[in-house]
């Protein structure tokens, strides 16, 4: 627990014996009374030992559950860091190994424990954005890791992700979750159905599932740099591009409105792949007019690119 070899056993007995001196808890432990009264020196700054309020030459334990629990909590937190450099040291590893070990391009996990480790490690060690295909099945709560990414989204760190609908439907995780989320800096868009569960650290790192549908999330493969990490960047941002901000995909809780009918005709000659200019000759629009009828109906889909605006028509109904 981190304590100097007499130091549990000077408060082990102060533990069975409160009010006791320092010449009687040395007599008790077989120990020197300088080396009982350093003892009970460290206990003091580690605050599991004080001195009694009317006899300061006797000492009280400080409850058990609060001194221990501290030393637990520190050691803890020591473990983090060591399985963060740990982590962080093998990534090196493999960077300098992959030239001549294509092996070390994959690593599997097994167990949904360290799966859960890894993306707390991505989650607290990416440089500038992270990146996921978030759906069921989840190996853990998936309120549980908001504390660290509301503390990485606070540091600047860019998260960008893609919910299908059943993540959405989820209980509870839409209010309790996503959108605590998005109002802490989150992108969020959502798509009917995503190919697989996906998180990708920087341009370094990526995890996905080794089985795919509804089973049971007990092993992933790691992937690092390699041709097959460029992939899986490319399926994302692919993606990202065909699915549709989060805040229009779920409107207000009112239903949405339907399209006027120039709207309407807008969106069918965008369908059809007409240029502006073309529209706006079919229309008898002038330019002007055409952009900003265009612009009106993105906003209203919420979409930035026009194929994302044909995504959102069409799952809306309105194509």
């Amino acid at each position: 627990m981190g304590l100097a070899e007499p130091d549990g056993q000077v408060y082990a007995a102060l533990v069975a014996n409160p009010q006791s001196t320092a010449e009687e808890l040395a007599e008790s432990c077989a120990l020197t009374f300088q080396q009982c009264v350093r003892a009970l020196d460290r206990l003091a700054q580690q605050g599991m030992a004080t001195r009694a309020p009317v006899d300061r030459e006797r000492y009280l334990p400080v409850a058990p559950d609060v001194a221990i629990g501290t030393l637990i909590g520190h050691r803890e937190s020591e473990l983090r860091h060591a399985r963060a450099e740990m982590h962080r040291l093998m990534d090196a590893f493999r960077e300098a190994s992959r030239y001549t070990d294509p092996a070390h391009s994959v690593e599997v996990l097994t167990g949904g424990e360290a799966i859960a480790q890894r993306l707390e490690h991505i989650t607290g060690t990416s440089q500038y954005q992270v990146r996921g295909f978030d759906r069921p099945p989840y190996i853990q709560d998936p309120v549980a890791a908001m504390p660290l990414q509301r503390r990485r989204l606070r540091e600047g760190l860019r998260f960008r992700t893609i919910y299908d609908r059943d993540a959405v439907a989820w209980p509870g995780r839409l209010e309790k979750n996503i959108m605590v989320g998005v109002a802490d800096g989150e992108e969020a868009r959502v798509r009917p159905t995503l190919p697989m569960k996906m998180i990708i650290s920087d341009d370094r790192m990526a995890v996905i599932p080794i089985s795919v549908g509804d089973s049971v999330l007990d092993a992933a493969y790691v992937i690092h740099p390699s041709a097959l990490l460029q992939a899986l960047d490319t399926l994302f941002e692919a993606e990202w591009e065909r699915a549709v901000q989060l805040q229009a995909a779920i409107g207000t809780g009112e239903a949405s409105p339907e399209p006027d009918a120039d709207h309407r005709k807008l969106l069918g000659l965008l369908a059809a792949g007409l240029t502006d200019e073309s529209i706006a000759r079919s229309l008898g629009w002038s330019a002007r007019t055409t952009q900003r009828r265009l612009q009106a109906l993105m906003r209203s889909l919420g979409a930035t690119t026009r194929f994302q605006a044909g995504m959102a028509a069409r799952e809306r109904g309105w194509l």
